[in-house]
């Protein structure tokens, strides 16, 4: 009887452990919008300016990573590492939008920026997501917890010598 709530508050919390990667994907998704809002404004910026001295962007990017200061130098190799970073991540975006529901967490596995997925990390807040994604993880969390944790305590009763399950008959 132990053993069985004992594997259903496991199943609980397991359930709950692997609802949380639909969420943090989601939370993910959501900073990845606003990394791409702020690295296209940057390079509008950039542009206008590369335009202005009637230039385009990778013309301009060439200039300065050819001028012989070391400042202009790093500044044309960073806006020409922003404009790669604004390309990787707003094609995961484009994936995430046309994937369905867990596609998505494939696609974040497989391609999640390192330094987005680290920052997701640092302000994530647990939640119990409603999406199909989350209840699914939800419930494959709880039956493999619940599972697992069954499983193991039929192994540790055959292992356990002179246990035995009680048959209803007594012996006077």
């Amino acid at each position: 009887m132990i053993a069985r709530i004992l594997a259903v508050a496991i199943g609980l919390f397991s359930g709950l452990a692997a609802s949380q990667i639909p969420e943090f994907a989601q939370q993910y998704r959501q900073r990845l919008g606003g990394a791409i809002d702020e690295l296209r404004r940057v390079m509008v910026r950039f542009d206008d300016g590369a335009q202005a001295s009637g230039l385009r962007r990778a013309d301009a990017i060439r200039k300065l990573t050819a001028d012989p200061d070391p400042l202009i130098r790093n500044q044309g190799e960073a806006q020409d590492e922003i404009a790669a970073r604004l390309g990787r991540l707003g094609a995961q975006r484009r994936a995430f939008v046309e994937a369905g529901p867990f596609s998505r967490l494939l696609i974040f596995i497989r391609d999640a920026d390192p330094g987005l997925a680290r920052a997701t990390y640092l302000d994530y807040e647990p939640a119990w997501p409603a999406t199909t994604e989350g209840v699914t993880a939800g419930g494959a969390g709880f039956l493999a917890g619940w599972g697992l944790l069954l499983f193991l305590s039929r192994i540790g009763r055959r292992l356990i010598p002179g246990r035995r399950r009680a048959t209803g008959l007594r012996s006077a």
